[in-house]
């Protein structure tokens, strides 16, 4: 999340077109186009792809880096400053959908083995957010803030990497590098707040799957709004030291600050690094994710999230297949 601070300049300046390459989930193919677009293909205009060289990048995140890692708050907040003030209809609610969670072959007990940290290299900086696995086609897939995935010419993410039940510096799961970054073409284009979300496609490690090593929350989109939420992720700032998995729960409510957001707000006095971490419908972890932590404004301890609509949807989709 966010508590409105100064940031890197040329953050989300820029057209998705220019920067991203928007290709059909699972690559490009030499056969001929097909006379009506296949139902992935039909999502394409609204997702951004980045393709991510995962060479290196477990080797990167040292126990003396993951710790030196800023908060991925700091890059919402130009964002926040500057985001439309009205949104397209896609945002809105649409077709109600849910996808049941994926369980985990072996998952070892007393953690919660499908939320984890996410560590990330930003325009020559490291950083780290909170991210959680859900369930999908490929088995690979995980959720995140938009923020912590796309900032700007320069500014994508790399060396990104997935540490599920981080404890105390411990990656019981090991490090899962990525393969491909999606998140919706409104945040790429304008950094609309009311799309801060992504979800990150992960190599096999050892030869495995994702969730069927940690398993995979559930997901719903286009659900009512003022649901009752709890919240997670790995807060450092002021009482916390991001070391910790943490929550916050409560009922959803309007941004009243910024009516014109799509968002909704839960009562949480999780700081910085709490970023991307899910929000589940009900009480617990192994609900339905239904948002993801992106921005709070100082003073208020309030954490906000975007609503899962249409546009989100399609890009959760087109990742899972991926």
């Amino acid at each position: 999340m966010t508590r409105t601070r100064s940031l890197a300049s040329g953050l989300l300046s820029f057209s998705a077109a220019a920067v991203l390459a928007l290709t059909t989930a699972g690559g490009a193919s030499a056969a001929p186009a097909p006379s009506a677009p296949s139902s992935d293909e039909a999502l394409l205009p609204s997702v951004a792809r980045l393709a991510v060289n995962a060479a290196g990048a477990a080797d990167y995140w040292t126990a003396d880096r993951m710790e030196g890692a800023i908060p991925g708050d700091v890059l919402a907040g130009k964002a926040l400053a500057t985001s439309p003030r009205s949104t397209p209809a896609t945002v809105e609610k649409g077709k109600n959908t849910k996808v049941g969670a994926s369980k985990a072959k072996a998952a070892k007990t007393g953690s919660v083995s499908h939320i984890g940290k996410v560590f990330f290299t930003m325009g020559g900086a490291n950083y780290v957010c909170s991210g959680n696995a859900v369930t999908s086609r490929n088995r690979s897939t995980v959720s995140t803030a938009g923020h912590c995935v796309f900032g700007g010419p320069g500014q994508e993410a790399t060396n990104f990497v997935f540490v599920p039940a981080y404890e105390n510096g411990a990656a019981p799961y090991g490090k899962w590098t990525a393969r491909d970054l999606y998140t919706t073409s409104e945040w790429t284009a304008s950094g609309d707040i009311s799309y801060d979300t992504a979800f990150a496609v992960m190599n096999r490690l050892d030869g495995d799957l994702l969730t069927d090593v940690v398993g995979g929350s559930g997901v719903a989109f286009n659900q009512d709004r003022g649901l009752d939420y709890t919240s997670y992720g790995y807060p450092a700032d002021k009482q916390y030291n991001g070391e910790t998995l943490k929550s916050c729960a409560g009922t959803a409510t309007d941004d009243t600050i910024n009516p014109d957001f799509t968002t909704q707000g839960i009562p949480c006095d999780m700081t910085s690094g709490s970023s991307g971490g899910p929000w589940f419908i009900g009480s617990g972890p192994d609900g339905l994710q239904n948002s993801i932590n992106s921005y709070g404004y100082s003073g208020s301890k309030v954490m906000y999230g975007p609503y899962w609509g249409d546009s989100i949807e399609k890009t959760y989709r087109v990742a899972s297949r991926s």
